[in-house]
């Protein structure tokens, strides 16, 4: 109960009796690279110092790797990465004809594999959906994220920007409260980034391994002590799609390292 009044306490004094801010005006998005301290900038710019590269090498062997009852590897279909992925990872979550709805570049990669390598799904947060993801995310490092284009999308990303602005759990706070309201302030000595999802799947230094955005959500939904979405729920698709889509036009970086 202690802590719980402390957390309370600091949500608080973030929020405070201030008018809120509202949405940040698109020239004013900056990636959470821009709140980081310099040990952590330097981490993530060396490649061999980025905990997170072991995960996309990882990923690069699973690529040309024949998965299933088809014996294909992702290679037999898309061939190199470096060419068929570029700017891949920058446009989802996207439409999906079959399903008519956005999926992720996780949920993506598991249709991959049941459609086309007959093999099992991969489970969320897994070392290698992770490496997977890295590796196709990091073919699109630099270039700038484009997801929300499609008109079909919409509904979907209205349905994320309601949530992003919904109040929830014990501590009667949205996501908009922090990331909109308070960035470039601290709470418990982190800093407040503006929520832009421009590195993901990344590596947290206080998870001590790669994860992706919908971990990083269901443990802030967690934090203000409301009920987490359950992995790939469409809940936390739509929230992943606002996001990118409010950060069109930021570099992707993955994987990014973040505090």
């Amino acid at each position: 109960m202690i802590f719980w009044r402390a957390i309370a306490a600091a949500m608080l004094l973030v929020t405070g009796p201030a008018l809120l801010a509202g949405e940040i005006p698109p020239d004013a998005r900056r990636s959470g690279y821009s709140f980081m301290g310099p040990d952590t900038r330097a981490m993530q710019d060396d490649d061999t110092s980025n905990p997170g590269m072991l995960f996309v090498l990882d990923g690069e062997t699973l690529w040309g790797k024949k998965m299933g009852d088809a014996g294909k590897a992702c290679a037999d279909c898309h061939g190199d990465a470096r060419s068929s992925m570029k700017g891949v990872a920058a446009r989802y979550p996207a439409f999906d004809n079959a399903l008519v709805r956005p999926v992720t570049l996780d949920q993506r990669i598991n249709l991959c594999r049941a459609n086309h390598q007959q093999a099992p799904p991969l489970p969320y947060e897994s070392r290698d959906l992770l490496a997977l993801s890295a590796f196709v995310g990091h073919q699109s490092r630099g270039i700038p994220i484009a997801a929300g284009d499609d008109p079909r999308l919409k509904p979907f990303v209205d349905e994320g920007r309601d949530l992003f602005m919904q109040r929830e759990g014990q501590l009667n706070l949205a996501c908009t409260n922090c990331h909109d309201d308070n960035f470039d302030k601290r709470l418990a000595g982190a800093p407040i980034t503006q929520a832009q999802p421009t590195g993901y799947p990344l590596y947290r230094l206080e998870w001590q391994t790669l994860g992706s955005i919908e971990r990083r959500l269901r443990s802030c939904i967690s934090g203000v002590r409301a009920r987490a979405f359950d992995y790939g729920s469409p809940e936390l698709v739509a929230l992943e799609l606002y996001l990118m889509s409010r950060a069109r036009g930021l570099p992707m970086e993955t994987p990014a390292v973040r505090p």
